[in-house]
């Protein structure tokens, strides 16, 4: 599997969690439209471009709808989008890949562009892929709890910055830099001990 196809296809989530976090609320619109953009240039730019990609589709979808939320909503709907979509976007997009699983695991279509297509019936090209999915898919539900509960603490309490430094953007990143790295080693393990 291609690391950067993986992290281009997560762009368009770590764009609108950043964008939403920095620009004003009135400005959530724009950061969801950027997202957007992300999820469509990510969708062209992986190859093959049909079918297209779970997590491509998925993202592009739920960033313009966001979008279309943000300019259409009232400045109530932008601060209320600004604080829990941009928390919860990771939580949608986490639910999508672990409910796809059964389907097609997210994954499997990444990792079929450089596996020969012999071993994708394979019981341990299957075997990696459903592992895999459901990490990055509990993964991501989990740095969209981290996210919520950093945007929870903030609006109910005067806590400072610490509780939104630490699990609004401490956690998701040691959570991501982990993720990245058991997606590069664990089909080496897997494929060395079924040999």
């Amino acid at each position: 599997m291609k690391p950067l196809m993986l992290v281009l296809s997560f762009l368009p989530l770590i764009a609108f969690s950043l964008l939403a976090r920095l620009l004003p609320s009135a400005d959530v619109g724009v950061a969801a439209l950027v997202a957007a953009a992300c999820a469509a240039v990510a969708t062209v730019a992986v190859r093959p471009v049909w079918p297209p990609k779970i997590l491509n589709a998925s993202s592009l979808v739920l960033f313009t709808a966001l979008a279309v939320a943000g300019f259409a909503g009232s400045a109530g709907t932008d601060r209320w989008l600004a604080t829990w979509a941009g928390a919860g976007v990771g939580l949608v997009i986490g639910l999508v890949i672990l409910a796809l699983i059964p389907v097609m695991p997210f994954t499997e279509q990444f990792a079929r562009q450089t596996t020969p297509q012999a071993y994708w019936g394979s019981p341990t090209f299957k075997k990696i892929n459903r592992v895999l999915s459901i990490a990055w898919g509990a993964a991501i539900v989990a740095l969209g709890v981290s996210r919520v509960a950093a945007a929870a603490i903030e609006h109910h309490t005067a806590s400072g910055r610490l509780p939104d430094l630490l699990l609004g953007t401490a956690i998701p990143i040691v959570i991501i830099l982990y993720m990245l790295k058991f997606s590069s080693s664990y089909p080496d393990r897997v494929t060395h001990a079924a040999a």
